[in-house]
């Protein structure tokens, strides 16, 4: 009986086993998206951001109950907001998504030569700071954007109308 797990050993330990393990380790996540036209980007990142979408930058306003424009418009009954704070959010929406629509086709387009200096191997470690920063910033002012248009239609609600808003979202119970 004492062969058995002798042979156990030998064979978990054998070269053949490790490498098959090894191999299961080896396999990227990302080979799916080998063929992306940018390769940080999926096609709907990129058209979300080509749009003025949200891309989920400001998740700590409306995870926090800051409620978004966006979905403010859409549940505007629900949550019984007046002509005049539908008024303001739509304002504030259509300003934001202006907004947001540029800085995403810039950020894409910062993001396309990003990729493109590595797909073309022209990439320079002395630029590579440059295009980085140029990329982040960019992403940063979308964020800023998007964060900072939830701050303007939350100062326009009611308390009840936050709490509602939070309970249709799921947010609260």
């Amino acid at each position: 009986m004492k062969l058995i797990p002798a042979i156990a050993v030998v064979l978990l330990s054998s070269p053949a086993f490790a490498s098959e393990q090894h191999r299961h380790h080896t396999a990227s996540p990302y080979t799916d998206e080998t063929g992306r036209q940018i390769k940080s980007l999926s096609e709907a990142d990129i058209d979300e951001l080509l749009r003025g979408g949200g891309w989920g930058l400001a998740k700590p306003a409306e995870l926090n109950g800051y409620p978004g424009p966006s979905h403010l418009l859409s549940m505007k009954d629900e949550i019984g907001l007046t002509q005049e704070q539908v008024h303001r959010v739509d304002s504030i929406f259509a300003d934001m998504q202006r907004q947001a629509a540029e800085l995403g086709k810039r950020y894409v387009v910062a993001e396309r030569e990003l990729d493109d200096a590595f797909s073309k191997r022209t990439v320079m470690q002395d630029q590579l700071v440059a295009q980085i920063t140029k990329s982040d910033a960019l992403r940063s002012r979308l964020r800023f954007v998007h964060l900072a248009a939830h701050l303007e239609v939350t100062a326009i609600l009611t308390p009840e109308q936050i709490a509602k808003y939070n309970e249709l979202r799921g947010y609260r119970k």
